[in-house]
């Protein structure tokens, strides 16, 4: 049984103990499978609407009576009391008590929301761009330290500095406004400065993803139809692999960092592939961009950003300078963000949530950034307390790596007031900020190429963020009925879709405004790829939304939770279930390792059986011990009915698990070298052997 209260997570009666955190939250998912292409309303009684259409012309009529007799001051009292007399009919005090619960959240949003657009309204109307305002910054704290590392502490004069040689460069190279000049590198303050530096002259960067290799690589490059690449010496061998693949105007740079000054690479550049950028930068000019050069305007497409492609090949998605000033701005804003915060990250800078969200505070607002090359989760709050940072930032499962690692004495010795990021499980919330003493949580969602974002600004346990009950207009985001299995969504008798109610699973959607940089949709570098996460038609004839794909539900309250990506929700015995929910389950039971969850299917059986595949090289866990937690734990329908104990995981930059290939071995023994088990029907786990699942291939074992 489950028992909770407003104001506290929903925890299993009977515990949890002492010094053991257990929290359990489980939303059934319960969405008509009949007839996907049309809505059927149910039946809803039309009194309290009859009854408002009659008092509201009888008390407005009584109200301009006595207003009129009594003078404004009753007439006013009146009119008010009339008005929430028809409030009471519908919606119904009901009503009243959520605005009143809401009205502070909702008022501290709608002033940070004001604030962001007047932030953005100021530089629009003057025509700025990122380099105007960081320049703005230098001029004002030329040697406060910018960006810092274990190896680096570089100033906003410095910063300054490198990306001016930078835009020199490529501007007595030929390269001009609208030009792409690809940049693989990995995080250091160059990166940042490069970028920054192409940008001054109106270049646009792709920022690619150090992972890459071979294919993906490749793709990378063209489909963001570059025209030339900087890349680190370090990547020296990724991309000579590709070199002679690529399109022959493509031009190679290669940036060597201090390691590497003195042993040259000369892979690429004794071929005559590639030239050396040091030697370039040391003799160009620093002070200033060269007079003739272009510069980019304030919607002026900026850098692009790939998304992780956990479903695929990477897709480029554009961020123009409006959109960053948005992103930057809008966390900025809701989330109390000061300027002389000091801000930890050591997520990719290649991403949105290091590169713009982290790194935008030095930029636009003069923070101090520091960075890491690559997350340590023993390292990350030892890093945070000497580097003396106030706000830290996590993405994906991170927080649970760091929630795994032994007690040690910085885990409060430390200055962190907020921690902000996207994927910090409602599981685990709670022991987190116990733990690690953290005052304030700022959970956000939103995609890189979407307009739907969403920020969790009062810390409640799992929200990602909040739809307003009081004026949902203002922020124009819904949450619309759909397939959970392929997003697509449900309309009704004319052709339009339908808001979900309060706690009922739907696709998130963002309504598209033109010219609005807060509204607007830039896509993808790809037009076709953009095409395809558009919705037409959505609450009025001709009217469009951008689709995230992701199902959420919201509660009486606004506040927001995700469910699961559409796709990866399945169904087994008559229901649906939530992936992300079983991982989140499992992970807990399973000592905080790496679970991923999917549906696989069995000859001869309907739906899916689900399976989850645990990242356990050492074999820590426990397997009939596990069965007798996941009964525990789980409605029937939603335990595993395969596990699959992984000796190796692949993870995106962004820490996201990949499942796709996974989900094609299934469980088949034959070809799959990980250990194997499958529930018996009393629930226990035994062994997965070729005999057995030939058994099961032949329908001889039923589940």
């Amino acid at each position: 049984m489950m028992t909770g209260t407003d104001d506290s997570p929903l925890v299993e009666e009977g515990g949890p103990k002492a010094n053991q955190y257990r929290l359990t939250i489980w939303h059934k998912v319960s969405i008509s499978m009949n007839e996907p292409e049309n809505l059927k309303p149910p039946a809803k009684s039309n009194f309290r609407r009859y009854l408002q259409w009659i008092l509201a012309p009888v008390l407005t009529a009584i109200s301009g009576l006595i207003l009129y007799y009594q003078g404004p001051w009753y007439g006013v009292a009146t009119l008010y009391a009339a008005l929430i007399s028809i409030l009471l009919v519908r919606p119904g005090w009901r009503w009243f008590y959520i605005a009143a619960v809401t009205t502070p959240r909702d008022t501290v949003a709608l002033f940070a929301y004001i604030r962001v657009l007047l932030f953005i309204k100021r530089q629009e109307r003057k025509n700025l761009n990122i380099g105007d305002i960081f320049e703005s910054n230098v001029a004002r704290q030329p040697d406060k330290l910018a960006i810092v590392s274990e190896s680096q502490q570089w100033t906003f004069r410095q910063v300054n500095e490198h990306s001016n040689r930078v835009a020199n460069v490529f501007h007595s190279h030929g390269y001009k406004k609208g030009d792409v000049v690809g940049l693989l590198l990995e995080n250091r303050a160059e990166f940042v400065a490069t970028w920054l530096g192409l940008s001054k002259i109106g270049v646009i960067t792709p920022l690619i993803n150090t992972n890459l290799r071979g294919a993906s690589l490749q793709h990378s490059i063209t489909v963001g139809q570059c025209t030339a690449l900087i890349y680190g010496a370090s990547f020296r061998s990724a991309v000579m692999d590709i070199a002679k693949d690529l399109p022959a105007h493509v031009g190679l740079y290669q940036f060597n960092d201090e390691s590497n000054q003195e042993v040259v690479a000369s892979e690429g550049l004794s071929q005559g592939l590639a030239q050396q950028l040091n030697g370039l930068l040391e003799t160009a000019a620093k002070d200033k961009v060269a007079a003739g050069a272009s510069r980019a305007d304030h919607h002026d497409k900026l850098v692009y950003i790939y998304t992780s492609g956990t479903t695929g090949l990477p897709k480029a998605a554009v961020i123009t300078h409006s959109r960053y000033f948005f992103i930057a701005a809008g966390i900025h804003y809701t989330l109390g963000f000061k300027d002389q915060d000091v801000f930890y990250t050591p997520l990719p800078l290649y991403h949105t949530a290091g590169g713009v969200m982290s790194m935008g505070q030095a930029l636009l607002f003069g923070s101090t950034v520091v960075i890491r090359k690559k997350f340590s989760a023993s390292g990350y709050f030892s890093d945070c307390a000497r580097f003396q940072c106030t706000v830290g930032q996590y993405i994906g499962e991170m927080a649970r790596y760091i929630l795994a690692t032994p007690s040690a004495p910085h885990d409060r010795n430390h200055q962190v007031r907020m921690v902000f990021g996207n994927g910090l499980r409602p599981q685990i919330w709670p022991q987190f900020v116990e733990r690690f003493g953290i005052r304030k949580v700022g959970e956000f969602y939103g995609a890189t190429e979407g307009n739907a974002n969403i920020m969790n600004n009062d810390s409640t346990v799992g929200a990602i963020g909040f739809i307003s009950r009081i004026l949902p207009q203002i922020y124009p985001i819904s949450i619309i009925k759909a397939d959970p299995h392929t997003g697509e969504p449900l309309r009704n008798s004319q052709g339009l879709c339908e808001r979900c109610e309060a706690d009922e699973p739907g696709v998130f959607v963002g309504k598209i405004v033109r010219g609005n940089p807060c509204r607007e949709f830039l896509g993808y570098v790809d037009q076709k790829a953009s095409s395809k996460k558009v919705v037409h038609d959505v609450f009025s004839k001709g009217d469009m939304a951008f689709i995230s794909g992701d199902l959420l539900v919201a509660d009486e309250r606004g506040y927001l939770y995700f469910k699961d990506r559409t796709g990866d929700t399945f169904r087994w015995k008559g229901e649906n279930v939530s992936t992300s929910e079983v991982e989140a389950q499992l992970s807990n039971l399973a000592g905080y390792k790496d679970v991923i969850v999917y549906g696989v299917s069995i000859p001869n059986t309907e739906g899916r059986a689900g399976m989850a595949a645990i990242y356990d090289p050492t074999r820590e866990v426990n397997v009939s011990q596990l069965g007798v937690e996941l009964a525990k734990s789980l409605p029937n329908y939603a335990r595993p009915q395969f596990l699959r104990f992984l000796r190796k995981i692949d993870l995106t930059g962004t820490f996201k698990l990949r499942k796709v290939e996974l989900q094609q071995q299934g469980f088949n023994p034959e070809i799959i070298d990980d250990e194997l088990f499958y529930a018996q029907p009393d629930g226990v786990y035994a062994p997965l052997t070729p005999s057995v699942y030939e058994r099961i291939v032949r329908n001889e074992l039923r589940f």
